[in-house]
C-alpha cells in the first residue's frame, strides 16, 4: 500500500508547490531561522461568539503565533477530546456554520495578513459526497494557506488533493505513534505545508505529561519527511514546547489547553495571550 502511495504522488500536483504552502514553508523557515520551533495555537471558530473567537484568534497571533490552526465547529469530531467537544458544541448552538467559520476565518486574515491560517475539520464537512472543490475555492478565498482534514487518509485523498492544489491550498496529513515507519514515509511525502505528528495515541487534550517516546517520534518522522514536522495533542505547557522543540520539532501545536485558558464562558483571552506568550517564549532550541 505505501509504495502505492508513493507512486501516486509522482503523478500529481503536490499541495506543498502551492501558494498556501509556500506560505507555509515561509512561516516555518522564519522560525528555523530565529533557532526556534514555529508556535501554532489553536481557536475554535465561532466559539464563544464570532466576534469573541475573532478575538481569541488575533490574540494568539499578537502573542506570539507564527501559525494559527482554526477548528471548524462539527457535531461529531472523532479526534477531539472533552475540551475542543465542548467548545464545538458551544459554537455550533451559538449558531456556527462552515460559512460563519470561512466568515472567521476572512476576518483574521484581513487584520492579520502576515500569518498563514490553517481550518482544521472532517471530510463530511469540507468533502462530503464529492471532491471537495467548491470547499476548497472556498478556504483559499477566505484566506485560508493550508487545511487539516482530520479523518482523510491519502488512500482516498487523492481527489481532494488535486481540487486543493488547483485552488492553492496546501493539504496537511496526519500520522500517529501507530503508524509504520514505511506508511509515515509515504503520507510524509504526500503533505502540504507541514506534516502533523500525533504525540500519543487517543484524542485531543492537554495532559500533565507527554509520552516517553516522543522524542524518539519525532526523530523519526522527521528523518523521513520533505516537509516541516509539527507536533501536537496533549501538549499544554512551556515545558512541553522546550522539550518538543529540543527534540528538534520543526512545529508545536497546542489545542486544549489554549482553549481551558479562555476560562468556563470562552471569554479570558488575556489569560490565554498570557499562556500563548509563555509558550513562544519556550520555543528556543538552545539551552538558556
Amino acid at each position: 500500500m505505501t509504495s502505492t502511495l508513493a507512486r501516486r504522488a509522482d503523478a500529481r500536483a503536490h499541495t506543498d508547490d502551492t501558494p498556501g504552502g509556500r506560505r507555509i514553508a515561509a512561516a516555518f523557515a522564519t522560525a528555523r531561522g530565529a533557532g526556534r520551533a514555529a508556535l501554532i495555537p489553536y481557536v475554535v471558530a465561532g466559539y464563544p461568539t464570532d466576534g469573541g473567537s475573532f478575538a481569541a484568534a488575533c490574540t494568539a497571533i499578537d502573542a506570539g503565533a507564527d501559525l494559527l490552526e482554526i477548528g471548524l465547529p462539527y457535531s461529531d469530531p472523532l479526534a477531539d477530546g472533552a475540551t475542543l467537544q465542548r467548545a464545538s458544541q458551544a459554537a455550533l448552538l451559538a449558531g456556527a456554520t462552515f460559512e460563519r467559520s470561512l466568515a472567521l476565518v476572512a476576518r483574521v486574515a484581513t487584520a492579520r495578513p502576515g500569518t498563514p491560517l490553517v481550518p482544521m475539520g472532517y471530510a463530511n464537512q469540507l468533502i462530503g459526497g464529492g471532491d471537495g472543490r467548491d470547499r476548497a475555492a472556498a478556504l483559499v478565498r477566505a484566506g485560508a494557506a493550508g487545511v487539516i482534514v482530520a479523518d482523510l487518509t491519502p488512500d482516498e485523498g487523492g481527489p481532494f488533493e488535486a481540487v486543493a492544489a488547483a485552488a492553492g491550498l496546501a493539504v496537511v496529513y496526519l500520522v500517529a505513534p501507530t503508524t509504520s515507519a514505511a506508511r509515515r514515509a509515504a503520507i510524509a511525502a504526500r503533505s502540504g505545508g507541514f506534516l502533523y505528528c500525533v504525540s500519543l495515541v487517543g484524542v485531543t487534550g492537554a495532559r500533565t505529561s507527554l509520552p516517553s517516546a516522543v522524542r524518539g517520534l519525532v526523530a523519526e518522522v522527521r528523518a523521513v519527511s520533505p516537509v516541516p514536522v509539527a507536533v501536537g495533542f496533549g501538549v499544554s505547557k512551556p515545558t512541553h514546547v522546550r522539550a518538543l522543540a529540543r527534540a528538534g520539532a520543526d512545529g508545536i501545536i497546542v489545542a486544549s489547553a489554549l482553549v481551558d485558558a479562555l476560562g468556563p464562558v470562552g471569554a479570558d483571552t488575556a489569560s490565554m495571550g498570557r499562556l500563548v506568550a509563555a509558550l513562544r517564549a519556550a520555543t528556543g532550541r538552545a539551552s538558556r
